[in-house]
């Protein structure tokens, strides 16, 4: 395996400040709007579609939100279906796939509407009931996996490899396992990443761990910060299949993924590379960075009560972004919370276990994990290497959300330099 030039730090010449456009001043729908836009690269948006949405949304106002992409998924839910009743097969998965994205809008902010359990009901289960007919017309229906998890199973799905020319049908392939941030959705890993990583020759699979979308919504099931009791039960099972190759295995991770890949990695070292999109070395750290020195105080001197009435006190959007960011971890309170965010980190001796070859991406104006990639770069002592993306090159933000293409090839030229071709 060829050997990652320590240090090496791919970026461009510097350029003026760009002119930037808003969308919105709540920096929330601001980020889900950049989103939503960086996924028309992989047809799980249509630019008019988000345009004129989010055109009939005023700022901060989430129940419009969720009203006004409801309503453009239901639109674009019904065109598929018309296109399916008619025997437009294409025209249909390409509708549905569009119409999940627009449901899975919704999800992210039901905290801020007057019923949220029902929203969330209803929303969730029309973006998978899409997503699942989207998958259903793929020119190759992935696999659904059962994957083996303590008592219960996770839920996930296999996309083969695309047959590659001259090849034969019984070759084992480079596998792709794609680890999803805190709240992303399936519709964001597969088309995306996931496809391209298809186009190259690689299988894909994709799940639900604990705390993430249905293991959470359905199952009640939250996080839990030592993820290698996640990850290798799925490796476990890939390596049966006849068709994964066991020694070209990749882990990828996106948004919060940028812990639990690392975390993941000191203990399971089967992957043969891997990609934190972007590094993540301390979750409960970002939980911390916009509390008022008081409640840091009290957090730190173990006042629970007075801690939780304080929290109370806050501003209605900063209370909605905090009990929409604790669902997934299952505790009682906003206390509890915030000191099981503190188990989250990887040290620089669970960094110094790490063998696989790495790669951290490292975004300007990361809102999120600032500093956290390089610091992570900075623990790994093996093969390792930092990309930088660039406000100048249309890439900056979390997880660089509107430089989608520009991510997949810097991300999948390293895997295919490391793992050699198809």
């Amino acid at each position: 395996m060829a050997t990652i030039a320590e240090g090496n730090h791919t970026s461009i010449a510097s350029a003026p400040p760009l002119k930037r456009t808003e969308f919105f001043a709540d920096p929330s729908l601001e980020f889900l709007t950049r989103a939503m836009l960086g996924r028309i690269n992989a047809g799980a948006a249509d630019a008019g579609e988000v345009l004129t949405t989010i055109e009939r949304i005023p700022d901060g106002d989430l129940p419009a939100w969720v009203r006004e992409w409801e309503a453009t998924a239901n639109r674009v839910g019904a065109i598929g279906d018309d296109c399916l009743a008619r025997g437009h097969r294409i025209s249909a998965r390409d509708a549905l796939l569009r119409a999940a994205s627009y449901y899975a809008a919704c999800v992210q902010v039901v905290d801020g509407c007057d019923d949220p359990d029902a929203v969330l009901a209803r929303t969730f289960h029309a973006h998978r009931l899409r997503y699942g007919q989207y998958l259903d017309l793929l020119d190759v229906v992935p696999e659904r996996l059962e994957i083996p998890y303590e008592h219960t199973t996770l839920p996930g799905l296999f996309f083969p490899a695309a047959p590659a020319r001259g090849g034969r049908g019984n070759d084992r392939h480079r596998t792709l396992v794609i680890n999803n941030g805190a709240d992303g959705s399936w519709n964001t890993l597969f088309p995306g990443h996931g496809s391209q990583a298809v186009a190259r020759g690689y299988n894909v699979a994709i799940f639900d761990g604990p705390g993430q979308q249905s293991m959470l919504f359905d199952r009640g099931i939250p996080f839990r910060p030592d993820w290698e009791h996640v990850v290798s039960p799925l490796v476990d099972l890939l390596l049966q299949r006849p068709d994964v190759d066991p020694d070209r295995l990749v882990l990828y991770g996106v948004s919060q993924g940028g812990y639990w890949v690392p975390r993941t990695l000191a203990f399971e070292h089967r992957f043969a590379v891997a990609a934190a999109d972007g590094g993540v070395v301390d979750v409960g750290e970002t939980w911390r960075a916009h509390l008022p020195v008081e409640a840091t105080d009290l957090l730190d001197a173990g006042e629970r009560e007075e801690f939780n009435a304080l929290l109370d006190l806050a501003p209605p959007a900063q209370r909605r972004v905090l009990t929409w960011r604790a669902k997934p971890y299952g505790k009682p309170t906003l206390y509890d919370t915030f000191v099981e965010a503190q188990r989250y980190r990887v040290t620089p001796e669970l960094a110094a276990q790490i063998t696989t070859p790495m790669l951290i991406a490292d975004p300007d104006e990361e809102q999120f994990f600032p500093g956290q990639p390089q610091r992570l770069y900075d623990m790994l002592l093996g093969a390792k290497r930092i990309v930088h993306f660039a406000a100048s090159e249309g890439a900056s933000g979390h997880c660089q959300p509107m430089a989608r293409a520009l991510a997949a090839q810097r991300f999948f030229d390293f895997f295919d330099d490391e793992l050699g071709p198809a």
